[in-house]
């Protein structure tokens, strides 16, 4: 799914960055098809998709109860869909949302709509990022309920409960008088 890879193109444990430079973005756009091959990118276009990066992350642990200030991260995403002219288009008796920007601009266009499109179809709100601030790794919910908190049970989730059952059953390291 095109919006997670893009947020998953940072992992904080351990820490790797995919768009390290310009050159990876470029990469990485047109390994999944958004911008032909050989497209260069700038350091500018770097720091714009970085925040956009972010800006969709810190929406998503939003849908998972992470107290975050979502304005202004919508506040870039609107940004980032005028700087690449991303509007309807009409085709074959159906709509579709494109960028009318050209080369990084246009391939990050191309994110900004699948954001859009999933907003749009009620399956936005199934994207969320884990609740571990040491990893919010986005996944897609596909509990029947919407209840799942971390990206695997058997990673974040596993260290969370490990981490209530030690609060709960471990003496207090505070003695009494």
């Amino acid at each position: 799914m095109l919006v997670l890879d893009f947020v998953n193109s940072l992992d904080l444990r351990p820490r790797r960055e995919e768009l390290d430079a310009p050159a990876a973005l470029a990469a990485w756009l047109a390994a999944r098809g958004l911008v032909a091959d050989g497209q260069r990118a700038t350091e500018a276009d770097l720091r714009e998709a970085i925040e956009l990066r972010e800006a969709i992350r810190t929406l998503l642990a939003a849908h998972n109860d992470v107290p975050v200030d979502v304005e202004p991260a919508s506040a870039v995403l609107d940004a980032a869909a005028r700087r690449t002219g991303l509007g309807v288009r009409f085709t074959a008796g159906g709509v579709r949302l494109e960028p009318s920007a050209t080369g990084i601009r246009a391939g990050l266009g191309s994110v900004l709509a699948d954001v859009a499109a999933r907003m749009a179809d009620g399956s936005w709100d199934r994207l969320k990022a884990c609740r571990a601030d040491d990893c919010l790794w986005a996944f897609e919910d596909t509990a029947k309920n919407r209840s799942r908190a971390w990206c695997s049970m058997r990673t974040c989730g596993n260290r969370q409960k490990a981490r209530v059952y030690r609060a709960r059953h471990l003496p207090s390291n505070s003695s009494s008088r």
